[in-house]
């Protein structure tokens, strides 16, 4: 937790978005959805759980299951993106706040945080910078 918190304050992240479509599992440690809003309001920083921006349920598993290669994976998860129109959401949770995605995986390659941040900032005429905080 220590250097979680670290990462976000050196980042200067002023609100967490939660993208993870489960986020109450035991398996969250001190990610779970209300020990995490707690602690990141301790810290200053606010929360949003948002799991409009997690990939369904399905997509999740089928590529988990190794039924789907990370190519259609990633194909399924920005045409979810579009069906469900989320920038305005976006746009909505990011106005004047550095936002860092949060999700389970621990690096970016395989993620779907990822394909978030680069498709809106492939869909927005705003300047977004991407930095991984790992």
């Amino acid at each position: 937790m220590e250097t979680f918190i670290k990462l976000l304050k050196d980042g200067g992240v002023t609100k967490l978005i939660d993208t993870r479509l489960n986020n109450t599992s035991q398996l969250a440690g001190f990610a779970k959805k209300d020990d995490l809003a707690y602690i990141m309001e301790l810290v200053g920083i606010k929360y949003v759980h948002e799991p409009r921006l997690a990939p369904t349920d399905d997509i999740l598993k089928k590529y988990k299951k190794k039924e789907m290669a990370w190519s259609e994976y990633e194909k399924a998860y920005l045409s979810l993106l579009e069906e469900r129109q989320i920038l305005n959401l976006v746009h909505h949770h990011m106005a004047n706040e550095t936002v860092c995605f949060l999700c389970s995986e621990d690096k970016p390659h395989h993620c779907h945080r990822r394909l978030l941040a680069e498709y809106i900032q492939q869909h927005t005429k705003e300047e977004i910078v991407i930095q991984h905080l790992v």
